[in-house]
Protein backbone atom coordinates (compact mmCIF):
# COMPACT_ATOMS: atom_id res chain seq x y z
CA UNK A 1 0.00 0.00 0.00
CA UNK A 2 1.33 3.45 -0.91
CA UNK A 3 2.28 5.86 1.88
CA UNK A 4 -0.48 8.33 0.97
CA UNK A 5 -3.08 5.58 1.04
CA UNK A 6 -1.82 4.40 4.42
CA UNK A 7 -2.18 7.90 5.86
CA UNK A 8 -5.69 8.10 4.41
CA UNK A 9 -6.67 4.83 6.04
CA UNK A 10 -5.11 5.93 9.33
CA UNK A 11 -6.95 9.25 9.25
CA UNK A 12 -10.21 7.44 8.51
CA UNK A 13 -9.68 5.11 11.45
CA UNK A 14 -8.99 8.05 13.75
CA UNK A 15 -12.24 9.71 12.71
CA UNK A 16 -14.19 6.48 13.16
CA UNK A 17 -12.72 6.00 16.63
CA UNK A 18 -13.55 9.58 17.51
CA UNK A 19 -17.13 9.12 16.36
CA UNK A 20 -17.44 5.96 18.42
CA UNK A 21 -15.91 7.63 21.48
CA UNK A 22 -18.19 10.62 20.95
CA UNK A 23 -21.11 8.54 22.15
CA UNK A 24 -19.51 8.71 25.61
CA UNK A 25 -17.59 12.00 25.50
CA UNK A 26 -17.32 15.03 23.24
CA UNK A 27 -13.58 15.33 23.90
CA UNK A 28 -12.22 12.99 21.16
CA UNK A 29 -14.08 14.88 18.45
CA UNK A 30 -13.12 18.24 19.93
CA UNK A 31 -9.44 17.31 19.98
CA UNK A 32 -9.53 16.41 16.28
CA UNK A 33 -11.21 19.72 15.43
CA UNK A 34 -8.81 21.62 17.67
CA UNK A 35 -5.77 20.01 16.07
CA UNK A 36 -6.98 20.76 12.52
CA UNK A 37 -8.07 24.33 13.30
CA UNK A 38 -4.97 25.21 15.31
CA UNK A 39 -2.72 23.88 12.56
CA UNK A 40 -4.52 26.09 10.06
CA UNK A 41 -4.39 29.09 12.38
CA UNK A 42 -0.66 28.77 12.99
CA UNK A 43 0.02 28.45 9.27
CA UNK A 44 -2.18 31.42 8.38
CA UNK A 45 -0.44 33.59 10.96
CA UNK A 46 3.02 32.52 9.74
CA UNK A 47 2.05 33.30 6.14
CA UNK A 48 1.36 36.91 7.14
CA UNK A 49 4.72 37.50 8.83
CA UNK A 50 6.36 39.03 5.75
CA UNK A 51 3.48 41.48 5.39
CA UNK A 52 3.81 43.01 8.87
CA UNK A 53 5.07 46.58 8.40
CA UNK A 54 7.94 47.95 10.45
CA UNK A 55 7.13 50.23 13.33
CA UNK A 56 4.37 48.25 15.06
CA UNK A 57 4.94 48.01 18.82
CA UNK A 58 3.36 45.47 21.15
CA UNK A 59 2.58 44.66 24.75
CA UNK A 60 2.16 40.91 25.06
CA UNK A 61 0.37 38.68 27.56
CA UNK A 62 -1.36 41.36 29.55
CA UNK A 63 -3.46 39.66 32.24
CA UNK A 64 -6.92 41.19 32.17
CA UNK A 65 -8.10 39.13 35.16
CA UNK A 66 -5.53 38.04 37.72
CA UNK A 67 -7.84 35.28 38.98
CA UNK A 68 -8.26 33.68 35.55
CA UNK A 69 -5.32 31.78 33.96
CA UNK A 70 -6.92 32.04 30.51
CA UNK A 71 -7.45 35.81 30.65
CA UNK A 72 -4.65 37.34 28.57
CA UNK A 73 -4.50 39.80 25.73
CA UNK A 74 -1.91 41.30 23.38
CA UNK A 75 -1.94 44.96 22.35
CA UNK A 76 -0.46 46.34 19.12
CA UNK A 77 -0.10 49.95 18.00
CA UNK A 78 2.12 52.09 15.76
CA UNK A 79 5.43 52.80 17.48
CA UNK A 80 5.02 56.51 16.72
CA UNK A 81 1.95 56.55 18.96
CA UNK A 82 3.98 55.36 21.92
CA UNK A 83 6.63 57.97 21.22
CA UNK A 84 4.15 60.79 21.60
CA UNK A 85 1.99 59.12 24.28
CA UNK A 86 -1.17 59.25 22.18
CA UNK A 87 -4.20 56.98 22.21
CA UNK A 88 -5.99 55.60 19.17
CA UNK A 89 -9.34 54.13 18.25
CA UNK A 90 -9.04 50.60 19.60
CA UNK A 91 -10.11 47.39 17.91
CA UNK A 92 -10.73 44.51 20.31
CA UNK A 93 -10.25 41.38 18.19
CA UNK A 94 -11.82 38.08 19.29
CA UNK A 95 -10.29 35.05 17.59
CA UNK A 96 -12.30 32.25 16.03
CA UNK A 97 -11.94 28.51 16.27
CA UNK A 98 -15.42 27.09 16.69
CA UNK A 99 -15.37 27.92 20.43
CA UNK A 100 -13.06 24.92 20.93
CA UNK A 101 -9.76 26.14 19.46
CA UNK A 102 -7.76 29.19 18.42
CA UNK A 103 -5.68 31.75 20.28
CA UNK A 104 -4.61 35.36 20.20
CA UNK A 105 -1.26 34.26 18.81
CA UNK A 106 -2.96 32.87 15.71
CA UNK A 107 -4.31 36.31 14.78
CA UNK A 108 -1.28 38.29 15.98
CA UNK A 109 0.19 39.17 12.58
CA UNK A 110 -3.19 40.17 11.18
CA UNK A 111 -3.65 42.35 14.26
CA UNK A 112 -0.25 43.95 13.63
CA UNK A 113 -1.14 44.64 10.00
CA UNK A 114 -4.47 46.14 11.04
CA UNK A 115 -2.77 48.28 13.71
CA UNK A 116 -0.33 49.64 11.14
CA UNK A 117 -3.29 51.41 9.55
CA UNK A 118 -3.36 53.78 12.52
CA UNK A 119 -5.17 51.91 15.29
CA UNK A 120 -4.56 50.18 18.57
CA UNK A 121 -5.55 46.51 18.31
CA UNK A 122 -6.05 44.19 21.28
CA UNK A 123 -6.18 40.45 20.53
CA UNK A 124 -7.94 38.64 23.35
CA UNK A 125 -7.78 35.06 24.62
CA UNK A 126 -10.72 33.35 26.34
CA UNK A 127 -11.42 29.89 27.73
CA UNK A 128 -12.22 27.16 25.22
CA UNK A 129 -14.94 24.53 25.26
CA UNK A 130 -15.57 21.95 26.50
CA UNK A 131 -13.29 22.89 29.42
CA UNK A 132 -15.40 26.02 29.80
CA UNK A 133 -18.91 26.45 28.47
CA UNK A 134 -21.23 29.27 27.47
CA UNK A 135 -21.43 32.05 28.62
CA UNK A 136 -17.94 31.94 30.21
CA UNK A 137 -16.15 33.44 27.15
CA UNK A 138 -18.67 36.27 27.03
CA UNK A 139 -18.03 37.11 30.67
CA UNK A 140 -14.27 37.06 30.07
CA UNK A 141 -14.42 39.28 27.01
CA UNK A 142 -16.57 41.74 28.91
CA UNK A 143 -13.88 41.89 31.60
CA UNK A 144 -11.28 42.49 28.90
CA UNK A 145 -13.20 45.59 27.80
CA UNK A 146 -13.14 46.85 31.36
CA UNK A 147 -9.42 46.18 31.67
CA UNK A 148 -8.62 48.07 28.47
CA UNK A 149 -10.68 51.02 29.68
CA UNK A 150 -8.96 51.10 33.08
CA UNK A 151 -5.50 50.86 31.47
CA UNK A 152 -6.25 53.07 28.49
CA UNK A 153 -3.37 55.52 28.90
CA UNK A 154 -0.69 52.89 29.34
CA UNK A 155 -1.92 50.81 26.43
CA UNK A 156 -2.63 53.69 24.02
CA UNK A 157 -6.32 52.84 24.06
CA UNK A 158 -8.94 55.47 23.27
CA UNK A 159 -11.59 54.29 25.71
CA UNK A 160 -14.14 56.60 24.08
CA UNK A 161 -13.79 54.82 20.74
CA UNK A 162 -13.78 51.03 21.13
CA UNK A 163 -14.57 48.68 18.27
CA UNK A 164 -15.44 45.03 18.89
CA UNK A 165 -14.19 42.77 16.10
CA UNK A 166 -13.81 39.08 15.46
CA UNK A 167 -13.72 36.20 13.03
CA UNK A 168 -15.88 33.08 12.86
CA UNK A 169 -16.84 32.09 16.42
CA UNK A 170 -15.13 35.31 17.52
CA UNK A 171 -17.52 37.27 15.30
CA UNK A 172 -20.47 35.61 17.02
CA UNK A 173 -19.03 36.44 20.42
CA UNK A 174 -18.31 39.97 19.24
CA UNK A 175 -21.86 40.51 18.05
CA UNK A 176 -23.20 39.22 21.36
CA UNK A 177 -20.80 41.38 23.34
CA UNK A 178 -21.80 44.49 21.38
CA UNK A 179 -25.48 43.67 21.84
CA UNK A 180 -25.21 43.34 25.62
CA UNK A 181 -23.26 46.62 25.83
CA UNK A 182 -26.03 48.56 24.12
CA UNK A 183 -29.04 46.57 25.38
CA UNK A 184 -29.67 46.35 29.12
CA UNK A 185 -32.45 43.83 28.44
CA UNK A 186 -30.15 41.49 26.55
CA UNK A 187 -27.44 41.93 29.19
CA UNK A 188 -29.94 40.79 31.83
CA UNK A 189 -30.94 37.80 29.69
CA UNK A 190 -27.33 36.68 29.40
CA UNK A 191 -26.49 37.59 33.00
CA UNK A 192 -23.50 39.80 32.13
CA UNK A 193 -23.27 43.38 33.39
CA UNK A 194 -21.40 45.47 30.78
CA UNK A 195 -18.09 46.94 31.91
CA UNK A 196 -18.26 49.77 29.38
CA UNK A 197 -20.98 52.30 28.54
CA UNK A 198 -22.87 52.19 25.23
CA UNK A 199 -21.31 55.50 24.24
CA UNK A 200 -17.84 53.96 24.35
CA UNK A 201 -18.69 51.40 21.66
CA UNK A 202 -18.01 53.00 18.29
CA UNK A 203 -18.70 50.01 16.05
CA UNK A 204 -18.16 46.35 15.19
CA UNK A 205 -16.18 44.51 12.51
CA UNK A 206 -17.37 40.94 11.96
CA UNK A 207 -15.96 38.34 9.57
CA UNK A 208 -17.49 34.96 8.70
CA UNK A 209 -19.57 34.50 11.85
CA UNK A 210 -22.50 32.28 12.84
CA UNK A 211 -25.37 34.38 14.14
CA UNK A 212 -28.30 31.94 13.98
CA UNK A 213 -26.82 29.25 16.20
CA UNK A 214 -30.05 27.26 16.37
CA UNK A 215 -29.58 26.26 12.74
CA UNK A 216 -26.17 24.72 13.53
CA UNK A 217 -27.21 22.16 16.11
CA UNK A 218 -27.88 19.26 13.78
CA UNK A 219 -26.23 20.21 10.50
CA UNK A 220 -23.10 18.06 10.66
CA UNK A 221 -20.69 16.15 12.85
CA UNK A 222 -18.72 19.36 13.26
CA UNK A 223 -21.63 21.57 14.27
CA UNK A 224 -23.08 18.93 16.60
CA UNK A 225 -19.68 18.54 18.26
CA UNK A 226 -19.15 22.27 18.66
CA UNK A 227 -22.62 22.96 20.00
CA UNK A 228 -22.44 20.06 22.44
CA UNK A 229 -19.01 21.19 23.65
CA UNK A 230 -19.93 24.87 23.95
CA UNK A 231 -23.25 24.25 25.68
CA UNK A 232 -22.02 21.44 27.92
CA UNK A 233 -25.24 19.58 27.06
CA UNK A 234 -25.84 16.49 24.92
CA UNK A 235 -28.90 18.38 23.69
CA UNK A 236 -27.69 21.99 23.39
CA UNK A 237 -31.21 23.40 23.30
CA UNK A 238 -31.54 22.38 26.95
CA UNK A 239 -28.93 24.91 28.04
CA UNK A 240 -30.81 27.53 30.10
CA UNK A 241 -29.37 30.35 27.96
CA UNK A 242 -29.61 28.60 24.60
CA UNK A 243 -32.04 31.18 23.25
CA UNK A 244 -29.61 34.04 23.82
CA UNK A 245 -27.20 32.62 21.22
CA UNK A 246 -29.60 33.36 18.36
CA UNK A 247 -29.03 37.06 17.81
CA UNK A 248 -31.14 37.81 14.77
CA UNK A 249 -34.34 38.31 16.79
CA UNK A 250 -32.62 39.87 19.81
CA UNK A 251 -30.64 42.72 18.26
CA UNK A 252 -30.82 46.04 20.04
CA UNK A 253 -32.50 48.93 18.17
CA UNK A 254 -29.41 51.06 18.79
CA UNK A 255 -26.77 48.63 17.55
CA UNK A 256 -23.51 50.40 16.64
CA UNK A 257 -22.26 50.81 13.06
CA UNK A 258 -21.25 47.44 11.64
CA UNK A 259 -18.86 46.17 8.98
CA UNK A 260 -19.58 42.59 7.83
CA UNK A 261 -17.85 40.31 5.36
CA UNK A 262 -17.89 36.64 4.40
CA UNK A 263 -16.67 34.51 1.50
CA UNK A 264 -19.16 33.23 -1.07
CA UNK A 265 -17.97 29.62 -0.57
CA UNK A 266 -18.33 29.88 3.21
CA UNK A 267 -21.23 27.79 4.59
CA UNK A 268 -21.89 30.72 6.95
CA UNK A 269 -22.45 33.18 4.09
CA UNK A 270 -26.25 33.20 4.58
CA UNK A 271 -25.92 34.07 8.27
CA UNK A 272 -23.82 37.18 7.59
CA UNK A 273 -26.38 38.32 5.04
CA UNK A 274 -29.20 37.69 7.51
CA UNK A 275 -27.41 39.71 10.18
CA UNK A 276 -26.81 42.57 7.77
CA UNK A 277 -30.50 42.60 6.83
CA UNK A 278 -31.63 42.44 10.47
CA UNK A 279 -29.35 45.31 11.46
CA UNK A 280 -30.51 47.40 8.51
CA UNK A 281 -34.12 46.78 9.50
CA UNK A 282 -33.30 48.18 12.95
CA UNK A 283 -31.81 51.30 11.48
CA UNK A 284 -28.15 50.48 12.08
CA UNK A 285 -25.47 51.69 9.70
CA UNK A 286 -24.14 48.59 7.92
CA UNK A 287 -21.29 48.23 5.46
CA UNK A 288 -20.65 44.88 3.79
CA UNK A 289 -18.17 43.10 1.57
CA UNK A 290 -20.16 40.22 0.13
CA UNK A 291 -19.68 38.26 -3.09
CA UNK A 292 -22.05 36.77 -5.65
CA UNK A 293 -22.70 33.02 -5.30
CA UNK A 294 -20.87 32.33 -8.58
CA UNK A 295 -17.92 34.61 -7.79
CA UNK A 296 -14.54 33.21 -8.86
CA UNK A 297 -12.27 32.27 -7.29
CA UNK A 298 -14.62 30.90 -4.62
CA UNK A 299 -13.74 32.46 -1.28
CA UNK A 300 -13.74 30.06 1.69
CA UNK A 301 -14.35 30.50 5.38
CA UNK A 302 -11.85 32.97 6.88
CA UNK A 303 -10.78 34.14 3.42
CA UNK A 304 -9.79 37.52 4.89
CA UNK A 305 -6.62 36.14 6.49
CA UNK A 306 -5.15 35.09 3.14
CA UNK A 307 -3.68 38.41 2.02
CA UNK A 308 -2.28 36.77 -1.09
CA UNK A 309 -5.87 37.15 -2.33
CA UNK A 310 -6.76 40.49 -3.85
CA UNK A 311 -10.21 40.13 -2.30
CA UNK A 312 -8.74 39.79 1.18
CA UNK A 313 -6.55 42.84 0.68
CA UNK A 314 -9.57 44.80 -0.48
CA UNK A 315 -11.59 43.68 2.54
CA UNK A 316 -8.77 44.80 4.81
CA UNK A 317 -8.64 48.17 3.09
CA UNK A 318 -12.41 48.56 3.33
CA UNK A 319 -12.46 47.62 7.00
CA UNK A 320 -9.70 50.14 7.77
CA UNK A 321 -11.63 52.82 5.91
CA UNK A 322 -14.71 51.93 7.95
CA UNK A 323 -12.72 52.22 11.18
CA UNK A 324 -11.47 55.69 10.23
CA UNK A 325 -15.06 56.88 9.94
CA UNK A 326 -15.60 55.94 13.60
CA UNK A 327 -12.81 58.09 15.02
Amino acid sequence: MRTGAKWGVAAGLVVLLALAAGALSVWPSVLIIRWIFDLGGVRANAALAHRVPAGVASRLNESYDAQDPDAHLDVFYPQAVAARGASLLTVVWIHGGGFVSGSKEQVANYARILAAGGFTVAAVDYSLAPGSTYPTPLRQLNRALGYLTRNAGRLHVDARHLVIAGDSAGAQLGAQLANLVVSSGYARMVGVAPEIEPGQLAGVVLYCGPYAMRSMRDNSWFSRTVMRAYSGERQPQRHPLAGTLDLLDLLAPHFPPAFLSVGNADPLDPQSRQLAAALTDRGARVETVFFAPDYRPPLPHEYQFDLDLAEAREALRRSQEFLRTLQ
